[in-house]
């Protein structure tokens, strides 16, 4: 009789569980490079405002742009379903924690995502003279893709929980062709969500621009509980990495890799960067600002899914203006303000001119990061561990 061995178990690391090692180079923070290219769309700083109702409107993707930033906007959202959302925005952030969710289903399910205000959401942040990137999940990207294009919009995400290159469905279901939405849409195309090296090297063989990497960490979506279904971000970041590092060679193509959740202070941007990825997206960082459209209060993508709901809405409140969490002055000493800052001073730090020379930077295994010599931060909720 064959002998049968227990399922072996991988070990998979998130950001609270790694360290970026110092160097014997050290650089003055002000010939730090931390701009971002990717494919087309050019920033001054590698963070990306999340796809999310919460953090971006056409308001707030006008400020994240104009600060050299990024906010990409959800086209089936609120923005595209009701004239002024506002008010909708506003009951989102007052109803009770015990009405939440359906009320949420019912808001966006109501009213279906109309044309003319994509076209119009798109209009108002070009006119801006910002860069204008979307997203809509795949089942609604041939429709909404050809909208975006024609009312100016510079890129197209393509954004679900997981994205893969092989499905299979219903002999009568139409699947999205993501090779084929590339080659016909006029502008560049990203897709995500992905995990492991062996999808995120498949998507980056249609022929998109970008891929975004996370499944599960956003600070309230509940996939990982729901779904049991994750990879801790330090792992899926790496593994994207080697995938990009794979089919560059292969073909001779960069496609940018963007670390998208598990991000909550500064240095985990730094961590990001520091395992291979080009930017991060951010949603509860960016949630704070005195501007987002979440009014203190961050939710998930999938909450308003009508048969299985897969996000939470969470409290963050409100920090600071937009500008003071990219820029400082910082009044925090927990790594809530000044992004821009922190990442440039972890460069200087450890040597990297670029965020090209972070991909190369030492990485340790180090569990007791945050809580090494902590004990006074921890007991008092102070510091890394204020509430």
């Amino acid at each position: 009789m064959d002998l049968i061995m227990p399922k072996e178990f991988e070990r998979a690391y998130g950001f609270d569980e790694i360290a970026l090692a110092p160097s014997s180079r050290t650089l003055d923070p002000d010939i730090v490079d931390i701009s971002a290219k990717i494919g087309p769309i050019s920033l001054s700083i590698p963070i990306i405002g999340s796809a999310m109702d919460s953090v971006v409107s056409p308001e707030t993707a006008i400020l994240l742009g104009k600060a050299g930033s990024l906010g990409i906007l959800n086209l089936e959202g609120v923005q595209t379903r009701y004239d002024d959302p506002t008010e909708i925005l506003d009951k989102i952030s007052s109803v009770s924690k015990k009405d939440y969710v359906p009320f949420m289903q019912s808001i966006y399910q109501e009213n279906k995502v109309r044309d003319d205000l994509v076209s119009l959401r798109i209009k108002t942040i070009k006119d801006a003279g910002v860069q204008a990137v979307i997203s809509s999940t795949p089942q609604s990207a041939q429709r909404l893709g050809p909208i975006a294009a024609a009312a100016g919009a510079d890129a197209f995400l393509i954004q679900s929980t997981v994205v893969s290159t092989h499905f299979k469905g219903k002999t009568d279901h139409q699947v999205l062709d993501v090779a084929a939405f590339c080659k016909e849409l006029p502008i560049p195309v990203m897709v995500g969500n992905s995990a492991t090296y062996e999808v995120t090297l498949d998507l980056m063989r249609t022929g998109v621009d970008a891929v975004f990497v996370g499944i599960g960490p956003g600070a309230a979506c509940t996939t990982r509980g729901v779904l049991g279904i994750g990879i801790p971000m330090a792992t899926s970041v790496a593994e994207a990495a080697a995938a990009r590092a794979t089919y560059f060679n292969e073909s001779g193509r960069y496609v940018s890799v963007i670390s998208d959740g598990g991000i909550v202070v500064s240095g985990d941007i730094c961590k990001a960067l520091g395992v291979g990825a080009d930017a991060v997206m951010i949603g509860s960082p960016l949630a704070k600002a005195t501007e987002a459209p979440g009014k203190g209060f961050h939710w998930g993508m999938a909450t308003p899914n009508a048969v299985l709901p897969r996000g939470s809405r969470i409290e963050v409140g409100t920090i600071a203006p937009l500008q003071q969490i990219l820029f400082g002055p910082s009044t925090s000493d927990d790594g809530s303000q000044n992004l821009s800052g922190a990442i440039r001073t972890c460069m200087a730090t450890i040597g990297a001119e670029t965020i090209a020379d972070m991909h190369e930077s030492k990485v340790l295994i180090a569990p007791s990061l945050l809580t090494e010599g902590k004990v006074y931060q921890k007991a008092q909720s102070l510091g890394m561990f204020k509430g």
